[in-house]
């Protein structure tokens, strides 16, 4: 690709099914921003414990291309991803407000063969393999999913932990202060 050469500069559609099929393999460049509520972004409606009005997510996308050394220029996708969701917090188990945000770069290669042969140590990019109908939703969604933390809480001392999970008081569950040894059944059991 020539240097000097201007490339077309492609605006993204926010529709959420236009999103599901971009060509990132024609000569041009592309962006867009927007909003997606919940209810578009299936795997990440499974894991809200309710959905508010004003929960989703903004997301912006930039590409360019950037020269390689010793090949020819390389497609770069830049993607911004921020909004606010409903997890079940561990501690309480009550319904926690998260404010997620993630940024990622990408650098668009032509087979999963070139992907695979990515360097590991670039961690500032990671390789996505071209196509023309390339989901750029699921990618959005992908982003939302690894922004999510492995065990949703309310900030430090926002919540009180749930009693049933840390076996709060027994007067409260009505189990006796004295309950049957288990393994007392278990002798009475041998016995017979």
């Amino acid at each position: 690709m020539n240097r000097n050469q201007v490339l077309p500069q492609v605006e993204l559609s926010i529709d959420p099914k236009a999103l599901s099929r971009i060509d990132f393999c024609a000569p041009q460049s592309y962006q867009g921003a927007g909003f997606l509520e919940i209810s578009t972004l299936p795997r990440v409606a499974d894991e809200t414990s309710s959905v508010e009005p004003g929960d989703g997510f903004h997301w912006e996308l930039k590409t360019h291309f950037a020269d390689s050394p010793g090949s020819e220029s390389r497609q770069i996708l830049e993607l911004a991803v921020k909004g606010r969701i409903h997890l079940v917090c561990q501690s309480c188990l009550q319904d926690c407000i998260l404010e997620l945000a993630q940024e990622s770069r990408f650098v668009m290669v032509a087979t999963e063969e070139e992907a695979d042969a990515f360097p590991m140590e670039d961690d500032q990019q990671e390789p996505l393999v071209a196509s023309q109908h390339f989901d750029l939703l699921g990618l959005i969604e992908d982003e939302i999913l690894l922004s999510m933390p492995l065990i949703p809480k309310h900030p430090e001392d926002a919540c009180q932990p749930h009693a049933s999970s840390f076996g709060g008081s027994d007067e409260a569950k009505g189990v006796p202060e004295n309950p049957q040894n288990p393994f007392n059944i278990l002798k009475n059991m041998k016995k017979n």
